[in-house]
């Protein structure tokens, strides 16, 4: 989500920049220079990292918003990007299976940055996720960045769900439609400049976005989605209690994540059909990414839906099942590539 002068490659727009000189890439080969974790831990290659004994797992996760990056200060406010980084944090441990426990924040930035609404739409997320802010760090530089680092835990079993236990066989089944962040991304970048010219302030995202009085459109809740999106929590402890093999959120985008499951656990994966936002399209629906609903392989569909429907939560959907091709990556019969969003390293 760069801002147009920014010169970053905008987030949320299906840009796939995988293979050599690509985050992971990068990610394994830094993995390759670290220590491995002792038997019965987790470290680099889930959404969480886990530690401790079985009997009371602590789940770890860290994430990095950048502005111009993750975040087009143009289009939304300061107080979304807070929200927005918090609940990408919190969103990792959701897809462990995991609850929250606390969190701490580090924020650097230009001097002139509005700290207490910055803040405020970290404290809005904090709130609605259930996970306090304990600690954190601030400091100075040229753009705005925020980390935030998630620690929770997952108590007896079945323990934290990996990205890694896919089998054949197991369907695959997500926790909500997908692509209303990208659609809302691109809805406002599509709005004329409010005051006819003036950019959004501080705050632009705080309040009603109603674009009419009464209930909000399709339109005004991708918008929504996209200035503050929710992690799926209650439906990842659903899954974990659930039985299921394998989870990954959606934050890259579907068929990004979803590769990620697959290349952990050693299968491939046929979909049948991907439920779609209204308001969005196919194409932001399997790449668009930030929606954070959660993808998981399970052998029993009808009791996960049973679970969350116990727990008064969204219906799933099943979208398709893993294969013991690991190369099979098909979408309706067709082969599909891993859409998304990669960051470039050298």
């Amino acid at each position: 989500m760069g801002s147009p002068n920014s010169g970053a490659t905008p987030r949320g727009g299906m840009e796939t920049q995988g293979g050599k000189g690509g985050e992971f890439e990068a990610i394994a080969r830094l993995r390759r220079r670290l220590p491995g974790p002792p038997e019965g831990e987790v470290w680099i290659g889930d959404d969480a990292a886990v530690l401790g004994p079985r009997a009371g797992r602590i789940v770890l996760s860290t994430d990095l918003s950048v502005a111009g990056v993750h975040a087009d200060l143009e289009l939304i406010g300061v107080d979304d990007m807070g929200w927005r980084a918090f609940t990408a944090a919190v969103s990792d441990v959701a897809a462990m299976g995991a609850r929250p426990d606390g969190a701490v924040v580090a924020v650097a930035g230009p001097p002139a940055t509005d700290l207490d609404l910055l803040y405020e739409g970290i404290a809005a997320s904090s709130q609605a996720h259930r996970c306090p802010v304990v600690g954190g760090d601030l400091a100075n530089s040229e753009e705005l960045v925020v980390a935030v680092a998630v620690m929770g835990h997952v108590e007896g079993d079945p323990g934290p769900v990996l990205r890694s236990g896919a089998r054949p066989g197991d369907h695959l089944v997500v926790t909500g439609p997908l692509g209303a962040a990208a659609a809302g991304l691109r809805l406002l970048r599509a709005r004329p400049p409010a005051g006819g010219g003036a950019t959004p302030g501080p705050g632009a995202g705080a309040g009603s976005v109603a674009s009419t009085p009464g209930a909000p459109t399709a339109d005004d809740l991708a918008v929504i989605a996209h200035r503050r999106p929710r992690a799926r929590l209650a439906e990842g402890d659903a899954a974990r209690l659930a039985g299921a093999t394998a989870m990954v959120d959606v934050s890259d985008g579907l068929l990004a994540d979803l590769c990620h499951l697959a290349d952990a656990s050693g299968v491939g994966f046929r979909l049948d059909e991907v439920p779609v936002s209204p308001g969005a399209t196919i194409e932001e629906a399997l790449g668009g990414g930030e929606d954070y609903e959660l993808v998981v392989a399970t052998p029993d569909p009808g009791r996960f839906e049973a679970a969350l429907a116990e727990a008064g939560l969204r219906r799933p959907v099943v979208i398709g099942v893993c294969s013991a091709d690991r190369s099979e990556r098909t979408l309706g019969g067709e082969p599909t590539t891993a859409l998304g969003w990669e960051h470039s390293w050298r």
